[in-house]
């Protein structure tokens, strides 16, 4: 099973606080977005490997750690997930971005991939996707099944706010993927909307409403 990260560092759940008001305007709900991507970047690639490499200071030789791998890829949802790239790609500028939009068919209910853009040789590489809600969990479940179609299987999936509800789902689904969020909120209400939530974090990022 699939391991669940709740990171409730101070300064994330503050930020995440700001979010959550109804009255936080989309500019400061884009920067608050944009630092919490990046500390949480801090915690989903706390697990990667480093290499000694032998280098010259100004003192003298010595053997100091590296990253043993650079090929990672942030693999965003559209839309919203593209809110949480760019304070990823602060932390690794070397990153490359993938990308992947979907939407859920009204009559059979199956998900249809409209977009589907990635670096070559992602299979190759470490796999963050993001997306700031995980409510059903039906998009980004659908997102995981996309990139194993295409050989990709060392993924993790960063979001925001999760529902218990997605958590289940993904675990059900995709039990090799580790989930990092900043919070995990009470329910899903009728309309498939976290409660409390934040809203519809597209629309809060894209003023579309």
């Amino acid at each position: 099973m699939s391991e669940v990260h709740v990171l409730d560092h101070p300064l994330i759940a503050d930020k995440l606080t700001h979010m959550r008001r109804a009255d936080t305007t989309s500019q400061d709900f884009r920067m608050l977005l944009h630092e919490i991507s990046l500390l949480m970047g801090f915690e989903i690639t706390r697990d990667f490997e480093t290499v000694p490499a032998t280098i010259e200071t100004p003192i003298c030789m010595g053997n100091f750690p590296v990253l043993k791998e650079h090929f990672f890829t942030i693999v965003p949802i559209l839309r919203a997930g593209i809110g949480m790239v760019d304070g990823l790609l602060e932390l690794m500028p070397y990153a490359h971005v993938g990308h992947i939009g979907l939407f859920r068919d009204e009559k059979t209910k199956e998900p249809v991939e409209y977009y589907f853009k990635m670096p070559k040789g992602v299979e190759n590489s470490i796999i963050i996707v993001v997306d700031p809600m995980l409510a059903t969990g039906g998009s980004a479940a659908d997102a995981v099944d996309s990139l194993k179609k295409r050989g990709c299987t060392n993924i993790r999936l960063m979001n925001l706010v999760a529902a218990p509800e997605g958590i289940a789902l993904m675990q059900e689904r995709h039990p090799d993927v580790d989930i990092y969020v900043a919070a995990v909120d009470e329910k899903l209400n009728k309309d498939a909307y976290i409660v409390p939530g934040l809203g519809d974090a597209g629309d809060r990022i894209f003023r579309t409403k």
